[in-house]
């Protein structure tokens, strides 16, 4: 077949991370192609939390992409029709230890903006978040939330409207070379390919990806009904001060972990940690935990799902709403939280690996792209 009409960049992949790559090319004026095998986004970026955390994500390099990322989010959420549904996090405690590794995180420099608060001014406040031991909460304002089945579309949409990206979807691509791309539907010129996989590890540059040591995490995802109830954040708790390096990287986790493996063992060895997060419509989206494989089963467990309704009752003091909706998720892993892999000239292979894609996928999109063409915006 005849090569398309020759673009500046070609993505592969039209989730988050292929969106932020487009839109940071698209915003140096450049001519964007981006080729996806489904006809909608179907994989991570529209099964996770839509919740963009800073807070608590690994001090270095994947804290600041956050920060970057929420302000990108905050950029482009208006003009594509993505509504902020609420900000800010909750992070509660129900332990000393865990209080006082709170303390240590205020310390630094990403508790810049946060404050922690005592049990009964939470319990004034914010009423409903009322677990019988919860001795203090951490409260951040930098995060936000969108729902990620209606936000990665109308990212899309908007990227096609305001910005001329050019979109082939149902388009499986069979091989990538310095300026060409080798599709189902023919060959297609570009001078830059970034390659975003999501958590597909043996299609394209399989071998590449095998040298990070990528598998991929299986996740459980619950919407609840209508609680009665409005949260003015995203709620998490103590498991996740173990999950999430910001937290878990300082000297007083140790003692976090000492007491969770003593009281919520099960928790831990199913990767359980709580986020709660609420949707236009007053249902709560509630997860998740961790299962880890090349090929992680499709199926949800109920055991599973008891435990994390089992910690969302410890912190709001209440049994959790009727289930709506479960579904599983899952995400490429790996010991470093992303990677841009240069397989050939003209080419990058990026890859969020761990479950923070809409958390720093704007932010990695840009890094790519300067990398492809320059960093002069």
């Amino acid at each position: 077949m005849p090569a398309e009409p020759s673009f500046d960049l070609a993505v592969v992949g039209a989730g988050i991370v292929g969106l932020a790559c487009a839109l940071a090319a698209a915003r140096r004026g450049k001519r964007v192609v981006v080729i996806d095998r489904d006809a909608q986004a179907n994989g991570a970026s529209v099964r996770n939390f839509g919740f963009v955390t800073v807070t608590g994500q690994d001090r270095s390099q994947m804290w600041r992409r956050a920060l970057r990322s929420r302000d990108v989010w905050a950029e482009v959420a208006a003009e594509a029709g993505v509504p902020v549904i609420h900000r800010g996090l909750c992070m509660t405690a129900r332990r000393p230890e865990s209080v006082a590794l709170l303390e240590a995180f205020l310390d630094t420099e990403m508790g810049e903006g946060c404050r922690l608060i005592e049990a009964a001014e939470l319990r004034r406040t914010q009423p409903d978040i009322a677990g019988p031991d919860l001795l203090a909460a951490l409260l951040s304002p930098h995060e936000l939330r969108v729902e990620s089945r209606e936000a990665i579309p109308r990212l899309a949409a908007w990227l096609e409207a305001r910005h001329g990206v050019v979109f082939r979807r149902q388009t499986a691509v069979l091989a990538v070379e310095t300026g060409k791309v080798t599709t189902t539907a023919g060959d297609i010129a570009a001078e830059a390919v970034a390659v975003c996989p999501g958590d597909d590890l043996t299609g394209l540059f399989p071998e590449r990806i095998a040298a990070h040591a990528v598998t991929r995490c299986k996740l459980q995802m619950l919407r609840l009904e209508d609680p009665g109830f409005r949260l003015p954040a995203a709620v998490m708790s103590d498991l996740g001060l173990v999950r999430y390096a910001g937290y878990a990287a300082l000297p007083p986790a140790a003692a976090v972990r000492a007491r969770l493996d003593a009281e919520q063992a099960d928790h831990l060895a199913n990767g359980v940690h709580l986020i709660v997060v609420q949707s236009a419509d007053g249902s709560l989206v509630v997860g998740d935990s961790h299962h880890y494989g090349p090929t992680p089963d499709p199926f949800a467990h109920e055991a599973v799902d008891a435990l994390i309704l089992d910690e969302f009752a410890a912190v709001f003091g209440r049994p959790a709403p009727p289930v709506r909706e479960r579904w599983t998720g899952t995400y490429a892993s790996a010991s470093q939280p992303a990677l841009i892999d240069a397989p050939m000239a003209g080419v990058r292979l990026v890859m969020v690996t761990t479950g923070a894609g809409a958390s720093t996928g704007f932010a990695l999109g840009e890094e790519t792209v300067g990398q492809l063409f320059g960093d002069a915006a």
